[in-house]
């Protein structure tokens, strides 16, 4: 065979696999418009191979099959080796979800000691409000609990009760003192200390002879001393709400208690106000006693932490002070 031939049999091969090359690349351009609309253009750079996978995982989540379904032996490889160039998928955390028994208190909006459904709606109180002294005198100490202890008191009227049920404490318990508060109120007329500083020896006996208030007569007559000294007090200070609230600057001290074990029976801010009541002719004022009558008045926010009225006293306690 001549030399001539042989280049002529060489071009027509070349020529013959150039133009099949250019019929599989139209043909490869055609199919995947079907996966990338706007075309594809020759370029090994990350940025195409990234857009090419975005468009393929879009193509993947549409609702359209002609865009994911291969139509013929050629798209289906052309399909694999898409996926094989596609970078591969980050899977982001998946949080299980909360149980529905179990919600955030943020979310439902839930205050410190609020009541919640893990408690059976109770609402969450200092550790020594129990039932164990009967269902009624729970009662009496949970009304005394909620709506008095702790809330500061500026009335020389309130502040009297209170400094007279106080000093009870050296015979009962809060409890049995509450069940007996109306029967108190009555007898020492609603505790004003101008009419029980007026009181003799007939309202003395009659009081001390009552069964039903249990109180002695030595009981009666110091509640009837305390009353002229308040008077007088209050003839030096102008009010005896004044003179008290002036032992803590007229705000409420406020303690975070977290356990029972950690609310002291006595201060020393106590013993201080004790000793001077002491001077001025006051009786059943012991440390112990004046540091009950303090907790009871709201001088000193003695709330666990844990206990809903904390926050509520607190809130009272931060208010600007006004005498009342």
């Amino acid at each position: 065979m001549s030399r001539a031939s042989v280049r002529k049999n060489v071009l027509e091969t070349n020529r013959y696999l150039n133009e099949k090359d250019k019929s599989s690349q139209s043909f490869l351009s055609r199919h995947l418009k079907k996966i990338y609309p706007i075309g594809l253009n020759r370029s090994n750079s990350s940025l195409s191979l990234s857009s090419l996978s975005l468009s393929l995982s879009l193509s993947q989540n549409s609702n359209d099959s002609s865009l994911t379904e291969p139509t013929s032996p050629l798209d289906h490889k052309i399909s694999l080796a898409l996926r094989l160039i596609r970078p591969p998928e980050r899977r982001s955390g998946v949080t299980a979800p909360f149980p529905r028994n179990v919600r955030s208190a943020q979310n439902l909006n839930i205050q410190p000691g609020s009541p919640t459904p893990s408690d059976g709606g109770e609402l969450r109180r200092c550790n020594w409000i129990t039932k164990s002294s009967g269902m009624f005198s729970y009662e009496v100490y949970v009304s005394f609990h909620d709506e008095c202890w702790g809330v500061p008191v500026y009335d020389d009227r309130q502040l009297f009760e209170l400094l007279a049920m106080s000093g009870m404490l050296m015979d009962y318990n809060w409890t049995e003192i509450l069940k007996r508060k109306q029967l108190y109120r009555e007898a020492f007329a609603e505790f004003d200390p101008n009419s029980v500083a007026k009181m003799g020896d007939a309202e003395v006996e009659e009081i001390s002879s009552n069964k039903a208030m249990m109180l002695a007569e030595s009981r009666v007559r110091c509640i009837i001393d305390n009353a002229k000294c308040i008077l007088k007090v209050a003839g030096e200070f102008g009010s005896f709400s004044n003179y008290m609230w002036s032992y803590v600057n007229h705000k409420p001290t406020i303690n975070r208690f977290k356990h029972p074990r950690n609310v002291p029976l006595r201060t020393p801010k106590a013993e201080v106000i004790s000793k001077d009541l002491q001077r001025r002719g006051f009786r059943f004022v012991g440390p112990v006693i004046v540091y009950s009558f303090m907790q009871a008045a709201g001088l000193t926010i003695d709330h666990l932490v844990d206990c809903y009225r904390y926050d509520e006293c607190t809130n009272l306690a931060e208010r600007p002070w006004r005498h009342i």
